[in-house]
């Protein structure tokens, strides 16, 4: 017990320390969105926001473009049983937008995930209006995020976009159609945080099977020791009463649980969409060390080490280690003219003047002859020159 309680209070100290970090207010708006695809299917929102005071319909912070993330909610829940969620995120740069559609008895899991598809590119459409409160505020970069029947339309609608470049869920429950069919052809970085002691979706059945199906060359499994179903979100009613009938029962509090899962959701998203190399630092660490929870994960986050030029992007590469095929993420591939691999005294062993690449990342194919170790890499931009620390398996 002496040793849960250290753990805890370390797991505190970092979910703090991103608290404390917090640089904006929350604002909200209400959209209504219209999606012509689908025989003008009508999609409600609540949109929380980085704005530059708190409240309802405020300024969005200028001269910024923020990366916008779509949360599902859980069966017959609503939105606002995810303000944890909302204040915990949005103050560190991030739009949410929650559609309320699906809430009812018999909700149809597919059009969920895509609605949660279809919000983040009417989000993007709104960002080209002039008349938008959020023009010119949204960037490229999205994610999708979801709790219990909404983590798992999360990943029907990751599957659907290839606007949506990260995956992250809290106690994901299988849908129809399944949601761990759908992760087996995802290969984006992915979390999923799960309870130790939830009997609504044990994670043998939900969890589990999704991160196992998963292609993704980085992703993470956080199972929260004790922790439950319902806890991941606010309390609420319709959730507790269908917990009630099950067993275990959560052997933590609803805040404890709050904390320890934010305190790797937030180095997490901040490294991935913000591209936060201290926060994937703490990402890699509180996973490492940390007691409280069971975690399985492929990849680290931060072999990337930033040259001396203060203003030059910092990759992420993935996996590490890396036997063959290696990604580099970037949020301009085509600004890379040339790639190195040296050995730690300078030989080069490998130069690249050509490679493939995509919107936000490069893709290598290593050269056999490189052997297992550790290495730099090097890559020239017009901007300067990024270094990075590479590991061969």
């Amino acid at each position: 017990m002496q040793g849960r309680y250290l753990s805890l209070l370390i797991s505190f100290f970092y979910f703090w320390l991103d608290v404390a970090a917090q640089n904006y207010s929350i604002g909200h708006t209400s959209i209504t969105f219209i999606d012509a695809s689908r025989s003008n299917r009508s999609i409600a929102c609540e949109i929380y926001y980085p704005a530059t005071s708190a409240g309802d319909n405020v300024p969005v912070v200028g001269g910024k473009r923020f990366p916008c993330i779509s949360f599902g909610h859980g069966f017959v829940m609503t939105w606002d049983a995810y303000k944890n969620v909302w204040n915990a995120i949005v103050p560190q740069g991030f739009i949410m937008v929650f559609p309320k559609t699906e809430g009812n008895t018999a909700p149809s899991h597919g059009e969920f995930g895509n609605d949660l598809s279809f919000v983040i590119t009417a989000l993007e459409t709104q960002s080209k209006l002039s008349s938008s409160l959020f023009f010119e505020h949204v960037d490229s970069i999205h994610g999708v995020m979801g709790h219990s029947m909404g983590g798992g339309a999360a990943f029907l609608a990751a599957e659907k976009s290839n606007k949506i470049k990260f995956l992250a869920t809290l106690a994901p429950a299988d849908t129809k159609p399944s949601a761990i069919a759908a992760a087996a052809k995802l290969s984006i970085p992915s979390l999923i945080i799960a309870g130790g002691n939830d009997c609504v979706t044990p994670p043998k059945d939900h969890q589990i099977p999704m991160f196992d199906s998963l292609r993704s060359a980085c992703k993470t499994l956080v199972s929260i020791n004790g922790g439950s179903h319902c806890q991941m979100a606010e309390d609420n009613f319709l959730c507790n009463f269908g917990e009630a009938t099950c067993s275990p029962k959560a052997t933590i509090s609803r805040s404890e649980q709050h904390q320890i899962q934010f305190q790797f959701i937030l180095p997490w998203l901040k490294h991935y969409l913000l591209k936060d190399l201290t926060a994937g630092k703490t990402f890699d660490s509180v996973t490492s060390k940390s007691t409280v929870v069971n975690i399985r994960k492929n990849c680290v986050l931060t072999a990337a080490s930033l040259s001396s030029q203060p203003n030059i992007e910092i990759p992420t590469l993935y996996p590490l280690p890396t036997s063959s095929t290696l990604h580099v993420g970037l949020q301009n591939p085509s600004a890379v003219k040339e790639i190195l691999i040296t050995t730690l005294d300078g030989r080069i062993l490998h130069r690249w003047n050509r490679f493939e690449f995509n919107e936000r990342e490069i893709i290598l194919e290593l050269p056999e002859n490189i052997s297992s170790g550790l290495y730099y890499m090097h890559l020239s931009t017009s901007g300067g020159r990024i270094d990075c620390k590479l590991i061969k398996e």
